[in-house]
């Protein structure tokens, strides 16, 4: 008998997330120069790590031969400056991907259900099905939320919703209002995760405060990563701010020590790096304003984004994304979120930009 059989039919029916294509994985496959090859696949901040942050990690490599702190203190205490809320509120994970992990793995098993929408992050259907759990799929409205839906879409086994805002790959946005509004008609009983992983690169005047509503909505779970406008995403680290019941269950189910010693270092550094923020928003926001132009001049429909990343619909998707390697320029399809025609390009430095819009209008004239 095969071992292997003895794993449950939905652990077997999993198809594994995939990340975007590494630099020098193309390189290999390609022959080419790994130094002129832009990956603007994953949501990565161009320009690299918080130099507050970089200093953190070098002080804390003479400690690496020592366990990191498992209740994550400093971050923790950092955290609740922030965002003024109290430390047993604050759960730090491997990336905000480990919070989504412990949310399934805290309300989540065979016979129960999770909501999500189409074309949202891929990390919640896995989350769901290592649980054993029922997703419940929501067809997208505009390629965003239906909110509506989604509220009607919940049944008496529903224990989760997972909301992405602004979503990723689709870049799209719900107002804090209607997503107040959304909280408020959902069961106690039901876990809201509000996945707010890009919602440093809001502009001013689309911004919420969703931290002040766990006081109302004990059922509300806040996740934010460390990886996309801080410049982490290579040591994975993200927190939750929940209520503190909900905290506990969290740390019931996480690994011991999930984060390493550097991550909590530089997280706590990078948070105070007002300055390195201030500038990745304001080369994000230019960046993003240049290459829609771009787009509209080449008569290409573009999703109305709010992240730092740009998707786009083009003919022959999945043709001009192995154009564009050939031409060491890595992109991310889109065709496991139900969008064949549609490519995702991360907002880079402005050479990057540039760089990738040259290699578009090349690839779109072969």
């Amino acid at each position: 008998m095969d071992l292997c059989e003895q794993s449950p039919s939905y652990i077997r029916a999993i198809a594994p997330y995939q990340p975007g294509k590494p630099i020098s994985e193309l390189a290999r496959e390609m022959g080419l120069d790994e130094k002129k090859i832009i990956k603007l696949a994953s949501n990565e901040n161009p320009l690299g790590v918080s130099p507050k942050a970089k200093a953190a990690i070098k002080k804390a490599l003479a400690e690496l031969g020592r366990y990191p702190d498992g209740n994550a203190f400093d971050l923790k205490a950092a955290l609740a400056k922030r965002y003024h809320v109290p430390e047993e509120c604050i759960v730090i994970g491997n990336g905000s991907n480990d919070l989504l992990e412990l949310a399934a793995g805290a309300f989540l098993a065979p016979g129960r259900a999770a909501v999500y929408s189409q074309h949202a992050f891929a990390v919640y259907p896995l989350a769901t099905q290592a649980r054993g759990a029922k997703s419940i799929v929501v067809p997208a409205k505009n390629y965003g939320h239906d909110l509506a839906a989604m509220l009607a879409a919940i049944t008496p086994e529903t224990r989760v919703v997972f909301i992405a805002n602004p979503n990723n790959p689709t870049g799209t946005f719900v107002t804090g209002r209607e997503l107040e509004e959304f909280i408020a008609r959902v069961r106690r009983d039901v876990a809201v995760v509000v996945d707010e992983a890009y919602t440093d690169y809001l502009p001013p005047e689309l911004r919420y405060d969703s931290v002040a509503w766990l006081k109302q909505y004990p059922n509300l779970i806040v996740t934010r990563t460390f990886s996309k406008i801080y410049g982490l995403a290579g040591l994975r680290v993200g927190f939750g701010l929940m209520h503190p019941d909900i905290a506990g269950l969290f740390n019931r189910v996480r690994q011991p020590f999930n984060v390493n010693s550097l991550a909590l270092a530089a997280a706590a550094a990078a948070l105070e790096d007002k300055k390195f923020v201030a500038k990745s928003t304001k080369m994000n926001r230019l960046g993003l304003a240049k290459l829609e132009r771009n787009f509209k001049t080449l008569g290409l429909e573009t999703l109305p984004s709010c992240a730092n990343f740009l998707t786009f619909r083009v003919s022959g998707a999945k043709a001009v994304y192995q154009k564009l390697l050939r031409r060491g320029v890595i992109v991310r399809p889109l065709a496991g979120y139900d969008m064949p025609d549609h490519l995702r390009v991360t907002v880079g430095t402005p050479k990057e930009n540039e760089k990738f819009l040259k290699a578009l209008r090349a690839a779109l004239d072969d």
